[in-house]
């Protein structure tokens, strides 16, 4: 495969990455993002898998569901940014759908698993990096039961993945805490995060391998 060409964002654009474990509530501070007003908006990146959708998930609004056929031929020909199989199944984020964001002066936002941040980061290496973490362990485990979107074995893997995906977060620039009940404030701490990164770095350009 030949070595890709390298896409360079517009002036101050920033990519960002959002991660942490399953339950911690990402999608949530995510569409809490997306209400607040802005200009210009966030593009968020709809993030390519494997996987079945889950009740209520909509395909190309919540993920780009694909066969693992037509995953990896995108995988092959160097069209996604990173892919890693995350519990069982493969997920990956389109290359020049965050290349044209970027390009165009919008910050990206980028929701990913710790193993695509880490791949993202070394192609991306100005991109900011933000890991949410749960109040605690057991709320944790208490939301990922609740949400009753997993079978018993599925719901024993994300929670040992868990415990894996939570001692990485020294690897992110930035941890915010996203305390039960208060999605409004953890949007807004991460939104002041983006600004202050901004504020600092507003010639930069971001340059994707």
């Amino acid at each position: 495969m030949n070595e890709p060409e390298v896409l360079v964002g517009a002036p101050g654009a920033l990519l960002v990455i959002i991660s942490g474990p399953s339950g911690v509530g990402k999608d949530t501070i995510i569409a809490a993002l997306a209400a607040r007003p802005r200009d210009p908006d966030y593009h968020y990146v709809v993030t390519c898998t494997t996987r079945a959708p889950r009740p209520g998930e909509i395909p190309g609004v919540s993920y780009r569901f694909l066969t693992p056929e037509a995953f990896h031929a995108l995988r092959d020909t160097g069209e996604l940014l990173e892919a890693n199989k995350v519990h069982g199944h493969w997920y990956g984020t389109p290359r020049r759908e965050v290349a044209r964001a970027l390009a165009d002066g919008y910050d990206v936002i980028l929701k990913i698993d710790v193993q695509g941040a880490r791949v993202v980061k070394s192609r991306v290496p100005d991109a900011l990096l933000v890991f949410i973490v749960p109040p605690s362990l057991e709320a944790l485990f208490q939301r990922l039961r609740s949400r009753a979107t997993e079978n018993a074995d599925e719901l024993e893997l994300r929670q040992r993945n868990a415990a894996i995906e939570l001692a990485r977060q020294g690897d992110y620039d930035r941890v915010v805490v996203n305390e039960t009940g208060e999605i409004e404030r953890t949007a807004a701490e991460i939104e002041a995060i983006i600004e202050q990164e901004k504020r600092r770095n507003s010639d930069r350009r971001m340059r994707i391998t």
